[in-house]
């Protein structure tokens, strides 16, 4: 569904999405990481359990939360990957960070 660009693909950073580690081009956000390994929802609803994908890629309708190296509720479409970043998909209600 998605493609890169030939350049883009140059320079690559290794990350942890769901727990496998993968390798995705330097400068992707948090959320293209996951939609590029296939993995289309970042979360889950807090209602009906079903699965939430990105929609805007640009901050303004919050689809993409999900837990970036620990903490919860991050706009994985805001953040920009780096070396180790550990990327997972955020399970039902947005959580408090203690």
């Amino acid at each position: 569904m998605f493609k890169l660009l030939p350049d883009n693909a140059a320079t690559t950073v290794t990350v942890m999405v769901n727990g496998k580690t993968v390798s995705v081009p330097q400068g992707f956000t948090a959320a293209a990481a996951m939609l590029l390994q296939g993995n289309g929802a970042t979360r889950t609803s807090a209602l009906s359990g079903e699965g939430r994908a990105p929609y805007c890629m640009m901050g303004v309708c919050f689809e993409c939360l999900m837990d970036i190296n620990g903490e919860p509720n991050q706009q994985g479409c805001l953040v920009t990957v780096t070396e180790g970043m550990r990327i997972n998909a955020q399970h039902g209600k947005r959580m408090v960070a203690e």
